[in-house]
């Protein structure tokens, strides 16, 4: 009995099945776009809702605070809407600048505390600081949905008219503030 052999005859001008060109071809057409993504800052992910109005919404404030969130509370005046919760450990290297921010009196930021169990979100607002004007408990995370948010934390730019003027993914630091957030607040503040 004759043993068979496990190379294939070449034959000249052989083609390569399909069975293998297609996986192949999504393989590399895949990490291309993987490549790409690689080199894309994940702080400036598009958002549908730049120029859009603020989705309509209304919380109820975080445990311990007097005011909660809604949409009506973000017209008439240019302000910061973040999202934070205190499972975020992103949120919590941005804090202190959330602090400085409504120490000096930069530009009202109101929270978004986003799923969160009540006590949670009051002991990290009683522990760290409370930098916020008004704070709106999404418990169940739906608002932030809304918002479009990816992750925690996120900022929002809101103009006088209640729409979205910018997204921040991620914490903010002190080149973003100085660079991108302060500057646009005063542009809007200065806009009709």
């Amino acid at each position: 009995m004759e043993t068979p052999s496990l190379e294939a005859p070449s034959k000249p001008g052989r083609r390569l099945p399909l069975g293998f060109i297609v996986p192949v071809a999504l393989f590399v057409a895949l990490a291309g776009l993987f490549a790409i993504g690689l080199g894309m800052d994940p702080g400036r992910v598009p958002s549908v809702l730049i120029g859009k109005p603020v989705p309509d919404f209304d919380l109820p404030p975080v445990e311990g605070r007097r005011l909660g969130l809604a949409r009506s509370d973000l017209v008439g005046e240019v302000s910061l809407v973040n999202v934070f919760a205190s499972w975020c450990a992103e949120c919590r290297r941005e804090h202190p600048l959330l602090m400085d921010i409504n120490a000096r009196g930069l530009v009202p930021v109101h929270g978004l505390n986003y799923k969160d169990t009540p006590e949670d979100a009051k002991g990290w607002l009683d522990g760290l600081g409370d930098p916020y004007t008004r704070t709106g408990a999404d418990i169940d995370g739906r608002v932030a949905i809304d918002f479009g948010v990816y992750g925690v934390p996120e900022t929002f730019v809101i103009d006088k008219a209640g729409r979205i003027a910018h997204k921040h993914i991620g914490a903010i630091d002190g080149r973003a503030l100085q660079e991108t957030i302060l500057p646009l607040v005063e542009a809007l503040r200065a806009a009709p």
